[in-house]
């Protein structure tokens, strides 16, 4: 079995298409998208004097083969970047199996 990857970046929503975009050009299909609330290393955003320390992003997690990690996490910067705090993180770690629930198949 080749080695996979499981890539987990969390983005601004209103980046979301430019990305689905941009990992459809580069022919990576499958994702799976979650709306999550979160903060980073600045802890929110303060304005005035209230603090907005659950930020909307969202989530887009897939595994892909180790050779094609580096080329996923690209196309995701290239197209969440706005430049401003808060752009997102990128998470990738080894996946060691996967099995399709309704073949049974293992790999991807």
């Amino acid at each position: 079995m080749e080695s996979m990857e499981m890539i987990r970046a969390i983005i601004r929503p209103e980046k979301e298409k430019d990305v689905l975009k941009g990992l459809e050009a580069g022919g990576f299909i499958s994702v799976t998208k979650m709306h999550v609330f979160g903060r980073g290393k600045q802890k929110g955003i303060k304005v005035g004097q209230v603090v907005y320390d659950e930020l909307p992003k969202l989530e887009l997690m897939m595994v892909v083969s180790k050779n094609d990690a580096e080329k996923v996490c690209d196309i995701i910067q290239e197209n969440a970047y706005t430049g401003n705090i808060g752009d997102g993180k990128i998470f990738v770690v080894p996946v060691s199996h996967t099995y399709t629930v309704r073949t049974g198949a293992e790999g991807l």
